[in-house]
């Protein structure tokens, strides 16, 4: 094949160039090296009063950049010319790339999930730029020319509204109705995770204890913790979600430093209130909302999705708790049954969920109802409110009012979304991510390193495979009922510019030209220099 041959010359013809760019960049250090040696002795003698770990960081320092000349001089041979400010090979890399690489939400909220770096850090500075927020500011002008026809797709709903944030200055660069409110279906997670870590703060974990509720009786009390699993450990897995075989071991051997080996178990879901169920009743997007379960209450082995769900995820749990016991040495007298723990427990044994951090980001990736349901209900118990829906909703609103947010029009009916009476405003979206985005919240910072990434993890995985402006671009929050399509995210533009976005329709009925509408939306900010 022709294109093949041609192909190939071009490579080696780069390969070539990159080999002579690398002995002609190591010989040029080689020789300030030199050079350096024979006129600056004050120099080596300061360098060697250097600690030993910042030397060896400059030393890193020096290699990397000529290695990374020479590997940039052989890439510009073989990618070709430049388009909007990124290589246009490196988008159709980046667009090519298998979805299922994988996502890893470490408890660290620095950390995002993992892709090809293909951007700079979201809220960092612009490459080449003086300092945050030095890149060329969109016109509305400019958004306006490149937005407003995309929003005319009539593969839209008849409500379709837009936000577009710039970080830096934190002022609106393109809105059309932005302050109507519109049903956000999954993007309200965006107001659950900024309202718990506000009210709760990135390190808070949520305990599953196991306290004496008698002479001979044990009681094991949920503390709301959604990730609580009862599988084995997987092994090489940098973050363990607590876990109800290390709850039993911590029990038994605290039974038996106490002479007992049988006991009666019951089990405290007290911790929240109200309805377990959610209005849209059984489901297999979400369990039934109870403060104790194990793999939210999911009958199959799926850790993410639709499943399958248990109807009484706590009586499930306490049962396999009582055959963990089993297999310890500790014989539980009948089976579990409902019990209060005392108002002074006397605490036996404890596991702690992962950090509030980790639940957020795990919660955004996957748009886990679970846990969006459970953060809500533990912004209720920080704020004093009633830990059931109503409660939770107005602790939602509450901890967000908090942060002067926007929240005209905001209803919340629950913390997951699935509710078609949840209300909110584009604007109220996109200022939430403007705040995650600010360098005077770290904080909040897990709402953005959550964010699924386009064509790459989460529930973006599988989209924008066709939008090589998009994929690897945009990290967002996708929301879907029927009828409803929403997404709300970040992007650095072609210019380098950091900007949060949000669009929102309602009334569609072509549920994937809705999404393509959508996703086309986000890639052209992210194509954007719009001035």
């Amino acid at each position: 094949m022709p294109e093949t041959g041609k192909w190939q010359v071009r490579w080696q013809s780069a390969q070539r160039s990159g080999r002579a760019a690398t002995r002609a960049a190591v010989r040029a250090a080689q020789r300030a090296a030199n050079a350096a040696r024979r006129t600056a002795e004050p120099a080596r003698h300061a360098w060697e009063a250097t600690p030993r770990h910042t030397r060896q960081t400059w030393q890193l320092t020096a290699v990397s950049a000529a290695t990374g000349l020479a590997v940039a001089l052989a890439a510009v041979a073989a990618a070709g010319p430049w388009d909007s400010g990124q290589r246009t090979a490196e988008r159709a890399q980046a667009g090519s790339m298998d979805g299922a690489s994988g996502e890893h939400h470490a408890a660290d909220p620095g950390r995002a999930p993992s892709a090809p770096p293909v951007l700079p850090a979201l809220g960092g500075a612009a490459p080449g730029s003086a300092g945050r927020g030095a890149a060329p500011v969109p016109t509305e002008a400019g958004l306006a020319d490149a937005l407003s026809p995309l929003l005319k797709d009539p593969a839209l709903g008849p409500l379709r509204t837009a936000s577009v944030l710039d970080v830096a200055a934190g002022r609106e660069v393109f809105g059309e109705g932005q302050g109507t409110a519109a049903t956000p279906a999954s993007t309200v997670k965006l107001a659950t995770a900024v309202a718990a870590l506000s009210a709760l703060g990135p390190d808070h974990r949520i305990d599953t204890t196991v306290v004496m509720g008698g002479k001979n009786r044990i009681v094991l009390v949920g503390g709301g913790d959604p990730t609580l699993t009862a599988r084995a450990t997987r092994h090489g897995a940098e973050e363990q979600p607590a876990n109800l075989r290390t709850l039993a071991d911590a029990t038994a051997r605290a039974l038996k430093k106490r002479h007992r080996t049988k006991v009666g178990l019951g089990y405290d879901t007290g911790a929240y209130t109200g309805p377990v169920l959610h209005p849209i009743g059984p489901n297999e997007n979400i369990a039934p909302v109870t403060a104790l379960m194990t793999d939210e209450g999911r009958l199959d082995d799926s850790d993410h999705g639709t499943a399958p769900r248990s109807t009484d995820p706590a009586r499930d749990a306490a049962r396999t708790f009582a055959g963990l016991l089993h297999e310890r040495g500790i014989t539980v007298d009948g089976g579990p049954s409902y019990a209060k723990a005392p108002g002074k427990p006397d605490r036996i044994a404890t596991v702690r969920s992962l950090p509030l951090s980790a639940l957020v980001e795990r919660m955004l990736t996957y748009s886990d109802n679970d846990i969006a349901e459970a953060l809500a209900r533990q912004t209720a118990l920080a704020l004093r409110q009633p830990p059931g829906f109503a409660g939770a909703g107005k602790a939602v609103r509450t901890a967000l009012a908090r942060q002067h947010l926007p929240l005209s029009g905001a209803v919340f009916e629950d913390g997951s979304g699935l509710d078609r009476d949840d209300k909110v405003t584009a604007a109220l979206l996109s200022h939430l991510l403007l705040q995650a985005s600010s360098p005077d919240r770290p904080a909040l910072r897990p709402v953005l390193t959550g964010l699924p990434v386009a064509a790459f993890t989460g529930t973006l995985s599988d989209r924008y495979r066709g939008q090589s402006a998009g994929a690897g671009a945009v990290r967002a929050k996708t929301g879907t009922l029927t009828g409803v399509n929403t997404l709300a995210g970040a992007v650095v533009d072609a210019d380098g510019r950091l900007l949060v976005f949000s669009f929102m329709t309602t009334g569609t009925t072509d549920p994937q030209g809705a999404q393509n509408a959508l996703d086309k939306l986000a890639s052209a900010v992210a194509n954007c220099g719009c001035r």
